[in-house]
């Protein structure tokens, strides 16, 4: 057994070992017993699952960890057995599963190494490759939560007909890193030329066949730079890679700067190739660029980004068009050397004005190959023609492609070519095929048709499977045929139908995630709209995730067209998830979008809910002024309305706002009025918040027996009504009142529940803020180390977020008394 197994077996029996340990320090009950006590904590075990990872038959996932820690200590209390603090505490556990998750994947990743280079030993052999062994298991529910440890494979798919080249992949291969760069300096290439001239294509070709040195993996973006729907933000594409890279969506800094920070420090000492795809300019990238000497970074665009240049010292590398002997060999490569060796005069006329553009080139092989009858002289006569090819030589990119992009579009079928046009509709920067469909009223296996052939038509690219991109100019010129081609009446009707598939399964999304919210009701959608099927939480966060970007363009487009109330209920369906996930600057924007959109329409509700969730993102961003006017604007709208269930929660928003700004009376007139008002509407779940809001107020003025009082109400209705998230609120109450009381046993538990519901829920904010007040109650127990774990799990997640918070843990951890030697 190679060390890294054998390590990983060890550290599997040492924490099988370590729970067993706390099984029989909390009074040693029954596996019988231990599966009864999670059944009425809602945490289910099953007995041979609690066989089986107490014997280290497997790893144990994250969630079987939490609900057997949690029956162990519900059982001590019943019993009256006090665990040592440790091993009761939840932060223990995890920084014990994920030492154990590493070493598990460093095995794993071992295993891997030596299959692949026995492989490749018998194939050197002449031999087969040995059939791959299957993987250990790996948790169901924490794999990506290895940090650093998985292996992006992000490359798009080479051109099969790659040509020529020859001096720029000798400039390229120069620039490979070696042993021993320089510490903090990472080699930056940057290909530039014009649109059409195979920038992507010779970065993703050569990406390829350099694969191998950099076996840590290779990451890809296409930053959009001169995209008409705008540049890719570098924030968005840090989250992208920071999660490829291994680190789930949930634990991903909110601000771009430990965004960037956290990127550096994941690529720090491997070896991954970085390609950065049509940028726009250099601030765009600087933010992408890793620090490591072993990394390498590739940049394409347009422009020759002299900031790149001059401050980063990247390396130039100026793509020509394609030489004449090198377009000649690209066409017979498509078209077979006999075909174009029968009519050398009209291959010249077809090289000469195609400009050596390796794009024009491909998209007329590509219809010469698709009509073998077609002469290749009758070819060159039409693109030579009056009107033909003008603009290859004349004129602005945009407009010299458009001749090239309509000799593919001629020989679409009537469905397809439709497709295309109606594609110019869509605001990007992705499309996928129900998306398709919804535009075109269509069956989505009939839109997945179409697509295929698109893409065979070099009209549409699939970097990722399912999600498939039109280049900018190939955007432009859709748009272009759609609005000479369709009347208005049907291109607002296919709008009108995209933004049905969008809003619909977002609402589907939004339901299955976050399923206490006030429901919103919207309109039926019209005919030919596409349904994408959600069945469970995964598969909604998992759609919500592919379609973040297009959703923020989605609710521009919905806003720009007056579609006004798909515009605000596409804001408000999205709102929680951009909230939960820490986005608040585009949660912001998003609600400004919604708020002009139901004003327009005089949406009374509309505007009420849009002001309310612009008021909670400007909360987030500690802009408390403008979070109460928004509030009391949509608490005049919901009065107006009579609805009270939205008064109510304005009230609450605005409570704590109130104690954000330390006016903890009024805030607990808010609530007082939220839960007056809950309680006559008969809002079971709006009550219990109310309940619980009133006792944190109390507590903060002194009055804990108010505030035990209180939130044990509300603990009751929320458990009775299922609302984990807001239990999670109410365990955190329920501790600092404890923590007030000097019980600080009792706090502690309180805390462990919440932590593990906050975990549950995403929500990184609130997990800082009970992780601060499980601190302060170590402190008080006199066990100042827990505390300082406890304190720098909330520094981290408050730095990752950019919140101001964090100063104010830093204040604590440095007055902490020092470590004891």
């Amino acid at each position: 057994m190679s060390e890294p197994g054998r390590e990983a077996q060890e550290a599997l029996a040492w924490f099988a070992g370590e729970l067993r340990r706390l099984r029989q320090l909390c009074g040693a009950p029954s596996l019988n017993t231990l599966v009864a006590i999670s059944a009425s904590l809602r945490q289910p075990l099953a007995r041979s699952t609690l066989s089986d990872k107490l014997n280290a038959k497997s790893l144990p996932e994250w969630s079987f960890v939490v609900a057997f820690v949690t029956a162990c200590r519900a059982h001590a209390d019943r019993v009256g057995v006090r665990l040592p603090a440790e091993l009761a505490e939840l932060g223990h556990w995890d920084a014990a599963h994920w030492r154990l998750l590493r070493i598990a994947d460093a095995a794993r990743t071992e295993d891997r190494l030596r299959s692949a280079a026995h492989a490749q030993l018998s194939r050197r052999g002449g031999g087969a490759a040995p059939a791959g062994q299957p993987e250990p298991p790996v948790p169901a529910d924490r794999p990506a939560e290895i940090l650093g440890q998985v292996t992006p494979r992000q490359l798009p798919a080479a051109v099969p007909h790659f040509v020529g080249r020859t001096a720029a992949l000798a400039a390229l291969a120069t620039l490979l890193p070696h042993q021993g760069g320089a510490p903090g300096v990472t080699t930056v290439c940057l290909i530039s030329g014009t649109a059409g001239v195979g920038k992507t294509t010779l970065a993703v070709g050569w990406a390829h066949q350099v694969a191998d040195r950099f076996p840590d993996g290779q990451l890809y973006v296409n930053l959009r730079g001169f995209d008409a729907t705008g540049p890719a933000d570098p924030a968005e594409v840090l989250r992208e890679f920071i999660e490829a890279l291994g680190v789930p969506a949930q634990r991903v800094p909110a601000g771009p700067a430990a965004r960037a920070g956290l990127f550096r420090s994941l690529l720090t000492g491997r070896r991954v190739l970085v390609l950065l795809d049509n940028a726009g300019d250099a601030d765009q990238v600087r933010p992408l660029l890793p620090g490591s000497p072993g990394c390498l970074v590739v940049v394409t665009s347009r422009g020759h980004l002299p900031g790149l240049l001059t401050i980063e010292g990247a390396r130039p590398l100026l793509l020509d068009p394609l030489s004449r002997s090198e377009a000649y060999e690209l066409l017979s490569r498509r078209l077979g050397a006999d075909r174009v060796g029968d009519e050398p005069d009209a291959v010249d006329r077809i090289v000469r004005t195609a400009a050596g553009l390796p794009l024009a080139l491909a998209i007329v092989a590509g219809r010469a190959a698709a009509q073998p009858g077609l002469g290749l002289g009758r070819l060159a006569d039409e693109l030579t023609g009056p009107g033909g090819l003008d603009r290859f030589s004349h004129g602005d990119a945009a407009a010299d492609i458009r001749t090239v992009f309509s000799w593919s579009y001629r020989n679409l079928d009537a469905t397809s070519a439709r497709a295309f046009r109606l594609l110019g509709l869509h605001p990007g920067p992705e499309v996928c095929v129900p998306a398709l469909a919804s535009l075109a009223g269509v069956a989505v296996a009939r839109a997945g048709r179409s697509m295929a052939a698109l893409v065979r038509a070099n009209l549409v690219s699939e970097p990722l499977p399912g999600r498939y991109v039109l280049h900018d100019l190939l955007r432009a010129y859709a748009a272009e045929l759609v609005a000479g081609h369709e009347p208005e009446e049907a291109r607002r009707e296919a709008v009108g139908r995209l933004l049905d598939y969008y809003l619909h399964t977002a609402y589907a999304a939004d339901v299955l995630l976050y399923d206490q919210r006030d429901p919103i009701s919207p309109a039926p959608a019209r005919a030919g709209t596409a349904v994408t099927a959600l069945t469970d939480r995964t598969a909604a966060w998992r759609w919500l995730t592919s379609e973040h970007r297009v959703l923020l363009a989605v609710v521009g487009l919905a806003t720009d067209a007056r579609f006004d109330t798909h515009a605000w209920q596409l804001a408000w369906t999205v709102n929680t998830y951009l909230d939960r996930l820490g986005a608040w600057q585009e949660q912001l924007a998003v609600q400004e979008r919604a708020l002009l959109a139901a004003s327009r329409t005089a949406d009374r509700d509309g505007e009420a809910r849009a002001h309310r969730n612009r008021a909670v993102a400007c909360l987030r961003l500690e802009d408390h002024d403008r979070a109460e006017a928004h509030l009391h604007r949509s608490l005049g709208l919901y009065t107006d309305l009579g609805d009270a269930i939205g008064s109510a929660r304005a009230h609450l928003n605005l409570g704590i706002v109130a104690e954000r700004q330390g006016r903890y009376e009024r805030a607990l007139h808010h609530a007082q009025q939220a839960l007056g008002l809950f309680t006559a509407a008969g809002n079971t779940n709006g009550k219990a918040n109310a309940l619980n809001n009133i006792g944190w107020y109390h507590s903060q003025l002194g009055d804990y027996e108010q505030a035990l009082e209180h939130c044990t109400q509300a603990l009751v209705l929320q458990q009775q009504v299922g609302n984990r998230y807001w239990q999670a609120h109410t365990w955190d109450s329920l501790g600092y009142v404890y923590y007030r009381l000097e019980r600080q046993a009792e706090a502690i538990r309180c805390y462990g529940n919440a932590l593990a519901l906050w975990r549950e829920a995403a929500e990184r904010y609130y997990e800082a803020t009970t992780l601060t007040h499980l601190g302060d109650s170590h402190r008080a127990a006199g066990a100042p180390e827990p505390a300082r774990r406890a304190w720098r799990g909330a520094l981290g997640i408050l730095e990752q977020l950019g919140h101001s918070d964090a100063e104010r843990i830093r204040a604590r951890l440095r007055s902490a008394p020092a470590r004891s030697s």
